[in-house]
């Protein structure tokens, strides 16, 4: 089991490990640019959360349903969802396009970012959402990829999607240059677009990105769309949007928080709003282990409960939680312990990086309690369980994080690390939420037929 487990996560974490280490480097140029570029550059990235969440969250449904299906033999069955995910792709990635775009010149206002760099803002915006429609592709159909057990395609078109979105970023961002190398100097040809570049370079590797992994599905053996109807059916729709509607309405509400939460700190000034962005995304490769060992979890956790297997579904949750709680005790670590020298990676402003420092080692010690609430809530996903998880996010999201934040940050004039401080109490009662869920086996669908 142990063999199966690892083979179903490492893609994912070696997909998402990519993916932050372009995240990285994106910030890291666009850092030499200025605190301004890269405070425009975050002052959205939460709006971004809110989008790309609400998407994944449709795609739980097919995961749940797919797995399920080939749980228990069914490939007819997921074939047929294969074709309704079509149409959610089309559906979906239509309606945000419009709205993404017609809104992009409001969303910087709405965010309280700095009026110097708003329209900034707004054409970074505007840009790396014009290709929303492929983006959703590459969500949507990377799911049903990975809830046939096929971690290693999606994993190997995020990598020539990063590859691209890198060398473009070499191009687009910086002016023709003079670079010394151990050949002697050499002319580098640049169009010098700044923040713009970045957002041009980003919009180009995700439309690729989009037509390889739709290709990768039309192709698949076993979960391929091709002849199926992308009218609606609803016999696979009400399942899948049964468990999806939940977790959107979870996602919606606890990206519209960290839209709030953002805006709140955005109301800081640019120097907090510039710690905050490089410390969320350092903070993200710290989580790699636990988003990747969710994704195993759900997979294997629906093939088991289609088969109606109790046992195995137990047997996966022991495994499961110490392997998780063991790989996020040994990132936290590291986090605590590199955390200044990754934050002056993306500035070279003393504030900055003393702030973002802090909060870094301030949420690295809770690590291990978010990993143990990524398991759970990933297991319940895949069986289809998505009620409880709801209401333990937004509870914690709002009641918490929310309105711990804006007492602090806008009643008592408290800073960066206040914000941070109410973010980590959000992922204790998680924590709690999900343990107390754990223990009393209402995770599981199966629980209490180990016998039978």
């Amino acid at each position: 089991m142990l063999s199966v487990i690892l083979g179903l996560a490492w893609p994912t974490m070696l997909e998402q490990l990519m993916q932050t280490a372009v995240q990285y480097i994106d910030t890291a140029m666009v850092g030499t640019l200025g605190t301004q570029a890269t405070a425009a550059v975050g002052a959205t990235t939460t709006v971004n959360w809110l989008i790309q969440s609400t998407i994944s969250a449709l795609s739980v449904g097919f995961l749940s349903f797919i797995a399920r299906a080939c749980g228990a033999g069914d490939r007819e069955a997921a074939r047929r969802a294969s074709g309704q995910a079509v149409l959610a792709v089309l559906v979906t990635g239509s309606f945000f396009t419009v709205v993404t775009l017609s809104l992009s010149s409001r969303v910087p206002v709405w965010m309280r970012v700095d009026p110097a760099i708003r329209e900034l803002t707004a054409d970074y915006f505007f840009i790396i959402y014009t290709p929303i429609l492929l983006r959703t592709a590459m969500i949507i159909f990377g799911t049903l990829l990975r809830a046939v057990g096929d971690t290693r395609t999606p994993m190997k078109v995020g990598a020539a999607v990063n590859g691209i979105n890198i060398v473009l970023n070499f191009l687009l961002i910086y002016p023709t240059r003079t670079v010394s190398g151990f050949f002697g100097e050499f002319t580098v040809y640049g169009a010098g677009l700044g923040v713009l570049g970045a957002a041009a370079a980003s919009a180009v590797a995700f439309a690729i990105g989009g037509v390889l992994i739709t290709l990768a599905l039309w192709r698949h053996p076993v979960i391929s769309p091709k002849g199926q109807k992308i009218t609606p059916d609803m016999k696979i729709l009400r399942p899948c949007l049964k468990v999806a509607f939940p977790n959107m309405l979870q996602r919606f509400g606890t990206s519209l928080g960290y839209v709030a939460f953002a805006s709140m700190i955005n109301s800081l000034g640019e120097v907090s709003t510039a710690a905050h962005t490089i410390a969320n995304t350092v903070e993200s490769a710290f989580y790699i282990p636990g988003f990747g060992m969710q994704t195993a979890a759900a997979t294997l956790a629906g093939n088991a409960y289609g088969a109606g297997d109790a046992k195995r579904m137990r047997s996966l949750a022991s495994m499961f939680i110490p392997l998780e709680i063991g790989l996020m005790v040994v990132s936290g670590g590291a986090l605590f312990l590199s955390a200044p020298g990754l934050v002056r990676i993306f500035s070279t402003h003393e504030e900055v990086i003393r702030l973002g420092t802090t909060v870094l080692r301030m949420v690295a010690l809770s690590e291990p309690f978010y990993g143990f609430s990524i398991i759970i809530e990933g297991m319940m996903q895949g069986v289809g369980k998505t009620r409880e998880p709801f209401l333990y996010n937004i509870t914690g999201m709002w009641l918490v994080r929310i309105a711990g934040t804006f007492v602090c940050t806008q009643i008592w004039n408290g800073g960066l690390v206040s914000a941070w401080g109410c973010m980590i109490a959000h992922n204790l009662l998680l924590f709690a939420l999900f343990f107390i869920c754990y223990r009393r086996g209402s995770w599981n669908p199966l629980h209490g037929q180990e016998e039978n």
